[in-house]
Parts: structure tokens; C-alpha cells; sequence
């Protein structure tokens, strides 16, 4: 949803002195009145294989982490909790004894949660910590770990990465950033040695995972307009790796698709999104800023279609589920699209809390986080 220059100014002077915007994305309502939910004729059932408590989220977005047969989720108040990926049954919960604001991130025998202070907490699959590393500031994304390093990215731009084993810091990628952004959970995407991260500007990085080097840089997005406001042109969404291609989406800006190995532009096309985009069995599937889902053909751009009717309804970033699509919504809706025209084909109510968080790909079905505490496990029948 375009927001009126009136609105951003509002927002701005909300926040007098600080370098981010925060206005209608810090909340749970949506901004403009909402499209009211459509009838559907249900072509597929989403049921609720078991649903667990974890806490609330506030005004953040914690995702929750699949690895092997647990689930790791954490809530603002510091819990962090480890659930059968098969029944839901809770194996453990400890409490951190911090504000947690980014998580959760698993793998390789680390569980990871980024707190208010700046700091990555590392915990082993028992809920015993591990270490402990300071990096400097709020931390609104999950850190990321794999070939034995911890990436994270933090909300002032700069990017870490910290020895899995104990936290170390190995190196740091850092640059000069507009003075006036939105504030985003963007994160990074870590995959095949390398780490990819959107920035403020509308630029795309590939930065190699062993030492930080500078694999190259990308347009998103370039800033157009007379004030700072209207100039903000942010991938304030983690990026998306395919097998040849690193896709990305900027508020105010474009959503393209760029050459994996060199990051030359493939295609690029106008659309503004802030929740960010999804790629799937040569499909790229994004939410857009008034909350309409679009399938774009990965290869060329073009637009396979579009669905209207969930407009205003805050959508979270879809994820591809091979014949469907999956969005939730600020209502806690679960809603799933078919994957070839994109007409509604199931919905599902949750606990009435928004589904900021994107939902997560798990065995034969996936998982939601709302923001009231609920973590579901769906499936479509």
C-alpha cells in the first residue's frame, strides 16, 4: 500500500531524530481501510495438524527454524522453545533472560536468537547455551549459519559473521546508507558459499561467506524523487536464491532477478513491495505494497497473474508450496492461492493476531508464527 506524502511525513515526525522510518510498519493494523474478505469456493482444506503457545511478537517478526525433526521458535519476552516437528509437543523451553527482537535460526548444532542490546545468543539443540557475541546493534532478522560461520545482519545495515563454534567474529561488511530508510527485518540469504543482503538504496550484495569479500553489487532499485521521503527506494526484504538466480524486491522501487555468478540484471519490473517475494518451481511469487500476489515467470518477468481481492490486508511474504501459494494476513488468516491462475482456493483462521512473519516450508506442510503467540503446523488436504 502507497503510503501519501502526508502519511510519510507523519511518520517521520513520529520518529523526529531517528534515521528510520517506522510509521505503518511497526504495527499490527493495517494502514487505509482493508478489503473485506472475499467468498471463496474452496478447491483444497488447510487443516491444523498442532498448534503450540510461544509467546507474542509485539511489533516484530520472529520465524520460526525447521532442523531434522525439531522446531525452534522464540517470542519478544525472551522465551525460546524447541517443538516436535511431528506432534507439536513442546521438548523444551528456556528463558533467555533477554528482549529477544530477531530469531530464530537453526542448523549445524546451534540454535540462534539476536536480542535489543545487539547481541546473538547460541544455543545447542538441549536449550544449553552455548556462547554469547556482541555485535553492536538491534538485531530484527534470524541469523543464518552454514559451512561452520554465523551470518547476521544487523538494523543498522552492517553485516557479521561470527565462528559457529564460539561466536568469534571472522569479518564485517559495512556501508554508507541514505540518511532515511524504512525500518525493515530484512535478512540475509546464505547459500552455495555465499551471502546475499539488500540495502537501503535499493543495492543487492554478494558477498563471499568465508572473509566478506565482494563478490559484486547490483540496482535494485535507484532513488527517484525531490525529498529524502519520496527518494526511499529500500530492499527492506531478504533476498531469494534460485538456482542461477538471486532475486530481490525494493519498497518504492522494482522487484529483479539478477545472474547469480556476476549479478547482471536479467529482468526487473516496477512493482513496490515490502513484504518481499518467494521463488518456486520456476515461478516468483511477491506481495506488493497494496497486498496484491503476483506470479512472475522466473526466466523473463512476465506476469502470469494477479490476485486483487487481498488487497490492503497487510500480507506477509508468500511462500511457494508447489501447487498453491501460502500468504497470512494482519487478520491472522491463512490464505492459499493456486499456483497457476492464483485464485483463491482455501483459507483458514488463526488466532486473529497478524502473520507478519513469512510462514516456513516443513516435510508436507508449513508453519505460521502470529504475532499473538499461536505456532501452527498447516496442511493441505
Amino acid at each position: 500500500m502507497k503510503l501519501t506524502r502526508a502519511a510519510w511525513t507523519l511518520a517521520a515526525l513520529a520518529l523526529a531524530g531517528c534515521a528510520t522510518v517506522a510509521g505503518w510498519f511497526g504495527r499490527s493494523e493495517p494502514a487505509g481501510k482493508p478489503s473485506p474478505l472475499p467468498p471463496i469456493k474452496p478447491s483444497a482444506q488447510l487443516e491444523v495438524v498442532w498448534r503450540a503457545d510461544i509467546g507474542r511478537s509485539a511489533a516484530l517478526q520472529f520465524v520460526p527454524a525447521v532442523a531434522g525433526d525439531a522446531v525452534y521458535a522464540a517470542s519478544a519476552d525472551g522465551t525460546l522453545a524447541r517443538f516436535d516437528a511431528t506432534t507439536g509437543r513442546a521438548v523444551w523451553r528456556v528463558d533467555t533472560g533477554k528482549k529477544l527482537t530477531g530469531g530464530v535460526g537453526a542448523g549445524e548444532g546451534v540454535v540462534l536468537v539476536g536480542t535489543r542490546d545487539g547481541e546473538v545468543l547460541a544455543y545447542d539443540p538441549r536449550g544449553q547455551p552455548r556462547w554469547t557475541a556482541r555485535i553492536g546493534t538491534v538485531i530484527l532478522s534470524p541469523p543464518q549459519v552454514a559451512e561452520g560461520v554465523v551470518v547476521v545482519r544487523g538494523a543498522d545495515g552492517r553485516v557479521f559473521a561470527l565462528e559457529a563454534d564460539s561466536g568469534k567474529r571472522r569479518w564485517v561488511y559495512q556501508r554508507t546508507l541514505p540518511a532515511l530508510s524504512v525500518r525493515s527485518f530484512a535478512g540475509a540469504a546464505v547459500v552455495r558459499g555465499a551471502v546475499f543482503a539488500g540495502f537501503p538504496g535499493g543495492k543487492l550484495v554478494a558477498l563471499r561467506l568465508s572473509d566478506g569479500l565482494v563478490g559484486w553489487e547490483a540496482t535494485v532499485a535507484q532513488p527517484r524523487g525531490a525529498t529524502e521521503l519520496e527518494r526511499i527506494a529500500d530492499v527492506a526484504s531478504t533476498p531469494d536464491v534460485a538456482e542461477s538466480e538471486v532475486c530481490a524486491a525494493a519498497f518504492q522501487g522494482r522487484v529483479a532477478c539478477f545472474d547469480v555468478r556476476n549479478g547482471n540484471v536479467l529482468w526487473a519490473r516496477n512493482f513496490s513491495s515490502y513484504a518481499g517475494l518467494d521463488v518456486d518451481g520456476g515461478v516468483l511469487y511477491v506481495a506488493t505494497d497494496r497486498s496484491e500476489v503476483l506470479g512472475l515467470e522466473l526466466a523473463r518477468g512476465a506476469t502470469l497473474w494477479r490476485q486483487d481481492k487481498l488487497t490492503g490486508r497487510r500480507l506477509s511474504r508468500p511462500l511457494g508450496f508447489g501447487p498453491y501459494v501460502v500468504v497470512g494476513d494482519f487478520e491472522g488468516y491463512v490464505h492459499l492461492l493456486n499456483a497457476d491462475d492464483g485464485g483463491l482456493a482455501a483459507r483458514l483462521p488463526t488466532d486473529g493476531s497478524a502473520i507478519a512473519a513469512a510462514p516456513v516450508r516443513t516435510g508436507d506442510g508449513f508453519l505460521v508464527q502470529t504475532t499473538g503467540g499461536s505456532l501452527l503446523l498447516l496442511r493441505v488436504r
